[in-house]
Protein backbone atom coordinates (compact mmCIF):
# COMPACT_ATOMS: atom_id res chain seq x y z
CA UNK A 1 0.00 0.00 0.00
CA UNK A 2 1.21 3.55 -0.59
CA UNK A 3 2.00 5.91 2.33
CA UNK A 4 3.47 2.90 4.18
CA UNK A 5 6.86 1.37 4.94
CA UNK A 6 7.15 -2.32 5.81
CA UNK A 7 10.93 -2.72 6.02
CA UNK A 8 11.91 -3.92 9.50
CA UNK A 9 14.96 -1.67 9.37
CA UNK A 10 12.77 1.37 8.73
CA UNK A 11 10.21 0.38 11.35
CA UNK A 12 12.93 -0.14 13.95
CA UNK A 13 14.28 3.33 13.18
CA UNK A 14 10.82 4.87 13.65
CA UNK A 15 10.57 3.25 17.09
CA UNK A 16 14.13 3.80 18.31
CA UNK A 17 14.20 7.45 17.25
CA UNK A 18 10.79 8.05 18.89
CA UNK A 19 9.01 9.14 15.73
CA UNK A 20 6.17 6.94 17.03
CA UNK A 21 5.15 5.76 20.51
CA UNK A 22 6.31 2.21 19.92
CA UNK A 23 5.48 -0.93 18.00
CA UNK A 24 1.83 -0.62 19.06
CA UNK A 25 1.48 2.98 17.91
CA UNK A 26 -1.90 3.12 16.08
CA UNK A 27 -0.15 4.67 13.07
CA UNK A 28 2.23 1.73 12.66
CA UNK A 29 1.56 -1.00 10.04
CA UNK A 30 1.89 -3.73 12.67
CA UNK A 31 -0.67 -6.11 14.14
CA UNK A 32 -0.15 -4.48 17.56
CA UNK A 33 -0.68 -1.02 16.07
CA UNK A 34 -3.79 -2.03 14.14
CA UNK A 35 -5.22 -3.74 17.22
CA UNK A 36 -4.64 -0.69 19.43
CA UNK A 37 -6.18 1.58 16.82
CA UNK A 38 -9.30 -0.57 16.87
CA UNK A 39 -9.07 -2.33 13.50
CA UNK A 40 -10.95 -5.64 13.75
CA UNK A 41 -9.62 -9.02 12.57
CA UNK A 42 -12.70 -9.50 10.39
CA UNK A 43 -12.07 -6.27 8.51
CA UNK A 44 -8.47 -7.30 7.78
CA UNK A 45 -9.62 -10.70 6.48
CA UNK A 46 -12.25 -9.03 4.28
CA UNK A 47 -9.63 -6.63 2.96
CA UNK A 48 -7.27 -9.49 2.07
CA UNK A 49 -10.04 -11.41 0.34
CA UNK A 50 -11.03 -8.32 -1.63
CA UNK A 51 -7.47 -7.75 -2.82
CA UNK A 52 -7.26 -11.32 -4.07
CA UNK A 53 -4.22 -12.90 -5.69
CA UNK A 54 -2.72 -11.45 -8.87
CA UNK A 55 0.07 -12.53 -11.17
CA UNK A 56 2.03 -9.30 -10.83
CA UNK A 57 2.93 -6.87 -8.07
CA UNK A 58 0.26 -4.24 -7.59
CA UNK A 59 -0.55 -1.23 -5.42
CA UNK A 60 -3.69 -1.28 -3.27
CA UNK A 61 -5.27 2.00 -2.27
CA UNK A 62 -5.52 2.41 1.55
CA UNK A 63 -9.11 3.57 1.00
CA UNK A 64 -9.96 -0.05 0.27
CA UNK A 65 -8.87 -1.05 3.78
CA UNK A 66 -10.86 1.86 5.22
CA UNK A 67 -13.94 0.63 3.39
CA UNK A 68 -13.50 -2.87 4.83
CA UNK A 69 -13.24 -1.42 8.35
CA UNK A 70 -16.40 0.67 7.95
CA UNK A 71 -18.27 -2.25 6.46
CA UNK A 72 -17.37 -4.49 9.42
CA UNK A 73 -17.99 -1.91 12.17
CA UNK A 74 -21.33 -0.73 10.77
CA UNK A 75 -23.32 -3.37 12.68
CA UNK A 76 -20.86 -3.75 15.59
CA UNK A 77 -20.42 -0.17 16.81
CA UNK A 78 -23.36 1.49 18.61
CA UNK A 79 -24.04 5.15 17.82
CA UNK A 80 -23.38 8.06 20.16
CA UNK A 81 -23.03 11.81 19.80
CA UNK A 82 -20.00 13.98 20.50
CA UNK A 83 -18.62 17.35 19.41
CA UNK A 84 -14.95 17.65 18.48
CA UNK A 85 -14.74 21.44 18.05
CA UNK A 86 -17.51 22.94 20.20
CA UNK A 87 -19.42 26.18 19.73
CA UNK A 88 -22.03 27.21 22.28
CA UNK A 89 -25.64 27.21 21.09
CA UNK A 90 -28.21 28.88 23.34
CA UNK A 91 -31.89 27.98 22.89
CA UNK A 92 -33.47 31.28 23.92
CA UNK A 93 -36.99 29.85 24.16
CA UNK A 94 -35.93 27.02 26.50
CA UNK A 95 -36.60 27.43 30.23
CA UNK A 96 -33.43 28.01 32.26
CA UNK A 97 -32.52 25.06 34.46
CA UNK A 98 -34.92 22.68 32.74
CA UNK A 99 -33.61 19.35 31.38
CA UNK A 100 -35.46 17.12 28.93
CA UNK A 101 -34.31 13.49 28.69
CA UNK A 102 -34.68 12.24 25.13
CA UNK A 103 -34.58 8.65 23.92
CA UNK A 104 -31.87 8.05 21.33
CA UNK A 105 -31.41 4.76 19.49
CA UNK A 106 -28.04 3.02 19.61
CA UNK A 107 -28.51 1.60 16.11
CA UNK A 108 -29.67 2.93 12.74
CA UNK A 109 -32.76 1.52 11.06
CA UNK A 110 -30.74 -0.74 8.73
CA UNK A 111 -29.03 -2.61 11.60
CA UNK A 112 -31.35 -5.25 13.11
CA UNK A 113 -30.43 -4.55 16.72
CA UNK A 114 -32.28 -2.92 19.58
CA UNK A 115 -31.14 -0.60 22.32
CA UNK A 116 -31.27 3.03 23.31
CA UNK A 117 -29.93 5.53 25.79
CA UNK A 118 -31.16 8.87 27.12
CA UNK A 119 -29.52 12.15 26.17
CA UNK A 120 -30.16 15.35 28.18
CA UNK A 121 -31.38 18.46 26.35
CA UNK A 122 -30.85 21.85 28.04
CA UNK A 123 -30.83 25.54 27.24
CA UNK A 124 -27.06 25.57 26.57
CA UNK A 125 -25.75 23.11 24.01
CA UNK A 126 -22.57 22.45 22.06
CA UNK A 127 -22.55 22.00 18.29
CA UNK A 128 -19.61 21.46 15.99
CA UNK A 129 -17.88 24.56 14.64
CA UNK A 130 -17.73 23.05 11.15
CA UNK A 131 -21.54 23.07 11.09
CA UNK A 132 -21.76 26.86 11.55
CA UNK A 133 -21.36 29.43 8.76
CA UNK A 134 -22.00 33.19 8.78
CA UNK A 135 -21.97 33.32 4.99
CA UNK A 136 -22.94 29.82 3.91
CA UNK A 137 -22.12 28.52 0.42
CA UNK A 138 -24.84 27.50 -1.99
CA UNK A 139 -26.61 24.34 -0.87
CA UNK A 140 -25.59 24.73 2.79
CA UNK A 141 -27.91 22.67 5.05
CA UNK A 142 -26.42 23.41 8.44
CA UNK A 143 -26.40 26.35 10.84
CA UNK A 144 -26.64 29.80 9.26
CA UNK A 145 -28.60 32.99 10.03
CA UNK A 146 -32.34 32.39 9.67
CA UNK A 147 -31.96 28.71 8.74
CA UNK A 148 -34.02 25.96 10.38
CA UNK A 149 -32.13 22.80 11.36
CA UNK A 150 -32.92 19.57 13.17
CA UNK A 151 -30.98 18.46 16.22
CA UNK A 152 -30.86 14.68 16.12
CA UNK A 153 -33.40 13.06 18.48
CA UNK A 154 -34.29 16.52 19.83
CA UNK A 155 -36.07 19.56 18.31
CA UNK A 156 -36.23 21.75 15.25
CA UNK A 157 -34.36 25.02 15.77
CA UNK A 158 -34.52 28.30 13.89
CA UNK A 159 -31.24 30.20 14.08
CA UNK A 160 -31.74 33.77 15.34
CA UNK A 161 -28.14 34.96 15.60
CA UNK A 162 -24.45 34.11 15.29
CA UNK A 163 -21.95 36.03 17.43
CA UNK A 164 -18.25 36.48 16.68
CA UNK A 165 -15.25 37.99 18.42
CA UNK A 166 -12.99 40.77 17.14
CA UNK A 167 -11.11 38.32 14.93
CA UNK A 168 -14.28 37.04 13.32
CA UNK A 169 -14.20 33.70 15.13
CA UNK A 170 -17.68 32.35 15.87
CA UNK A 171 -18.25 32.29 19.62
CA UNK A 172 -21.97 31.67 20.12
CA UNK A 173 -25.14 30.76 18.25
CA UNK A 174 -28.66 31.65 19.40
CA UNK A 175 -31.85 29.94 18.31
CA UNK A 176 -35.48 29.30 19.18
CA UNK A 177 -37.04 25.85 19.23
CA UNK A 178 -40.35 24.43 18.07
CA UNK A 179 -41.85 22.71 21.16
CA UNK A 180 -44.08 20.55 18.95
CA UNK A 181 -41.10 18.97 17.23
CA UNK A 182 -39.83 16.84 20.13
CA UNK A 183 -37.94 13.87 18.80
CA UNK A 184 -36.96 15.80 15.67
CA UNK A 185 -40.32 15.39 13.90
CA UNK A 186 -41.92 18.06 11.71
CA UNK A 187 -45.39 18.63 13.23
CA UNK A 188 -46.79 20.16 10.04
CA UNK A 189 -44.81 18.02 7.62
CA UNK A 190 -42.38 20.75 6.58
CA UNK A 191 -39.03 19.58 5.24
CA UNK A 192 -35.90 20.36 7.25
CA UNK A 193 -32.78 19.15 5.48
CA UNK A 194 -29.99 19.59 8.02
CA UNK A 195 -29.69 17.13 10.93
CA UNK A 196 -26.84 17.81 13.36
CA UNK A 197 -25.19 16.11 16.31
CA UNK A 198 -25.06 18.01 19.61
CA UNK A 199 -24.48 17.60 23.35
CA UNK A 200 -25.73 19.42 26.44
CA UNK A 201 -23.11 21.88 27.67
CA UNK A 202 -24.02 21.20 31.31
CA UNK A 203 -24.03 17.40 31.03
CA UNK A 204 -21.32 16.74 28.44
CA UNK A 205 -18.15 14.92 29.48
CA UNK A 206 -14.74 16.13 28.28
CA UNK A 207 -12.60 13.24 27.00
CA UNK A 208 -9.38 12.93 25.05
CA UNK A 209 -9.74 12.20 21.35
CA UNK A 210 -7.00 11.17 18.94
CA UNK A 211 -7.37 11.64 15.20
CA UNK A 212 -4.88 9.55 13.21
CA UNK A 213 -3.90 10.22 9.61
CA UNK A 214 -1.38 8.46 7.41
CA UNK A 215 2.13 8.38 8.79
CA UNK A 216 3.70 9.71 5.57
CA UNK A 217 2.79 12.50 3.18
CA UNK A 218 4.27 10.79 0.13
CA UNK A 219 2.82 7.73 -1.57
CA UNK A 220 6.33 6.23 -1.81
CA UNK A 221 8.25 7.36 1.31
CA UNK A 222 11.93 7.96 0.68
CA UNK A 223 11.67 8.06 -3.09
CA UNK A 224 13.22 11.54 -3.16
CA UNK A 225 15.64 11.08 -0.28
CA UNK A 226 15.46 10.11 3.38
CA UNK A 227 12.05 8.64 4.13
CA UNK A 228 12.08 10.32 7.56
CA UNK A 229 11.65 13.65 5.74
CA UNK A 230 8.32 12.37 4.42
CA UNK A 231 6.81 11.85 7.86
CA UNK A 232 3.44 13.55 8.19
CA UNK A 233 3.61 16.20 10.98
CA UNK A 234 -0.17 16.02 11.30
CA UNK A 235 -0.43 12.23 11.53
CA UNK A 236 -1.74 12.64 15.09
CA UNK A 237 -4.07 15.37 16.30
CA UNK A 238 -5.06 15.29 19.98
CA UNK A 239 -8.13 17.22 21.06
CA UNK A 240 -10.81 17.40 23.72
CA UNK A 241 -14.01 15.63 22.74
CA UNK A 242 -17.24 16.77 24.40
CA UNK A 243 -19.43 13.67 24.47
CA UNK A 244 -22.79 12.69 25.85
CA UNK A 245 -22.69 11.24 29.39
CA UNK A 246 -23.16 7.61 28.27
CA UNK A 247 -19.82 7.66 26.45
CA UNK A 248 -17.86 8.11 29.68
CA UNK A 249 -19.36 4.91 31.12
CA UNK A 250 -18.07 2.62 28.37
CA UNK A 251 -15.14 0.32 29.24
CA UNK A 252 -11.74 0.30 27.48
CA UNK A 253 -11.71 -1.62 24.23
CA UNK A 254 -15.16 -0.48 23.09
CA UNK A 255 -16.04 0.43 19.51
CA UNK A 256 -18.53 3.25 18.86
CA UNK A 257 -19.58 5.40 15.97
CA UNK A 258 -19.67 9.09 16.79
CA UNK A 259 -22.45 10.22 14.49
CA UNK A 260 -21.37 12.21 11.43
CA UNK A 261 -17.74 11.92 12.60
CA UNK A 262 -16.33 8.41 12.42
CA UNK A 263 -15.67 5.12 14.16
CA UNK A 264 -13.76 5.34 17.43
CA UNK A 265 -12.16 2.84 19.83
CA UNK A 266 -11.47 3.43 23.51
CA UNK A 267 -7.73 2.92 23.93
CA UNK A 268 -7.16 -0.29 25.92
CA UNK A 269 -3.95 1.08 27.48
CA UNK A 270 -4.55 4.76 28.19
CA UNK A 271 -8.27 4.62 29.02
CA UNK A 272 -9.40 4.55 32.64
CA UNK A 273 -12.74 3.95 34.31
CA UNK A 274 -14.93 6.99 33.65
CA UNK A 275 -12.25 8.59 31.47
CA UNK A 276 -11.91 6.84 28.10
CA UNK A 277 -9.39 7.95 25.49
CA UNK A 278 -10.89 7.66 22.03
CA UNK A 279 -8.78 6.59 19.05
CA UNK A 280 -10.36 7.28 15.69
CA UNK A 281 -10.31 4.02 13.76
CA UNK A 282 -11.51 5.50 10.49
CA UNK A 283 -13.60 8.54 9.48
CA UNK A 284 -17.00 8.01 7.91
CA UNK A 285 -15.68 9.31 4.60
CA UNK A 286 -12.23 9.25 3.05
CA UNK A 287 -11.22 12.92 3.08
CA UNK A 288 -7.49 12.22 2.56
CA UNK A 289 -7.65 11.86 -1.21
CA UNK A 290 -9.46 15.16 -1.61
CA UNK A 291 -7.13 16.90 0.86
CA UNK A 292 -3.73 15.83 -0.47
CA UNK A 293 -4.50 14.04 -3.73
CA UNK A 294 -3.57 10.45 -4.45
CA UNK A 295 -1.74 9.78 -7.70
CA UNK A 296 -1.45 6.12 -8.62
CA UNK A 297 -0.53 4.97 -12.08
CA UNK A 298 -3.58 3.27 -13.66
CA UNK A 299 -2.98 -0.46 -13.82
CA UNK A 300 -4.69 -3.78 -14.07
CA UNK A 301 -5.49 -4.24 -10.40
CA UNK A 302 -5.19 -0.74 -8.94
CA UNK A 303 -7.79 1.40 -7.29
CA UNK A 304 -7.72 5.18 -7.37
CA UNK A 305 -9.87 7.81 -5.61
CA UNK A 306 -11.90 9.79 -8.09
CA UNK A 307 -14.28 12.47 -6.84
CA UNK A 308 -14.41 10.74 -3.48
CA UNK A 309 -15.33 7.33 -4.97
CA UNK A 310 -13.36 4.15 -5.47
CA UNK A 311 -13.16 3.39 -9.18
CA UNK A 312 -11.77 0.17 -10.53
CA UNK A 313 -9.73 0.90 -13.63
CA UNK A 314 -10.21 -2.53 -15.18
CA UNK A 315 -13.98 -2.67 -14.83
CA UNK A 316 -14.75 1.05 -14.56
CA UNK A 317 -17.04 0.39 -11.63
CA UNK A 318 -17.63 2.72 -8.69
CA UNK A 319 -18.11 1.90 -5.02
CA UNK A 320 -21.83 2.61 -4.96
CA UNK A 321 -22.52 0.37 -7.95
CA UNK A 322 -20.08 -2.48 -7.34
CA UNK A 323 -20.26 -2.92 -3.57
CA UNK A 324 -23.94 -1.99 -3.36
CA UNK A 325 -24.89 -4.74 -5.78
CA UNK A 326 -22.87 -7.77 -4.71
CA UNK A 327 -21.39 -6.90 -1.35
CA UNK A 328 -17.76 -6.70 -0.32
CA UNK A 329 -16.57 -10.07 -1.63
CA UNK A 330 -13.65 -11.53 -3.53
CA UNK A 331 -12.69 -9.64 -6.67
CA UNK A 332 -10.27 -12.12 -8.19
CA UNK A 333 -6.98 -11.48 -9.96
Amino acid sequence: MPYTVLSKRNLIQLVEESHVWGWDDPRMPTIAGLRRRGVTPASIRNFIEAVGVGRANSVVDPAQLDFAIRDDLNDKAPRYMAVLDPVELVVETWEKGHTDLLDASLWPHDVPKEGSRQVPFTRRLYVDRSDVALKPPKGWKRIAPGVEVRLRYAYLLTITGIETDADGTITRVTARHDPESRGGVSPDGRKVSGTLQWVSAEHSVAMEGRLFERLFTEAQPGQNGDYINDLNPDSLVTLTVHGEPALAKLPPGTHVQLERTGYFFSDPIDSAAGSPVWNRVVPLKDSWANAVGVHLQPGRDQLSPYWGKLCRWKYNLCEEEFFGGVGFGRWGG
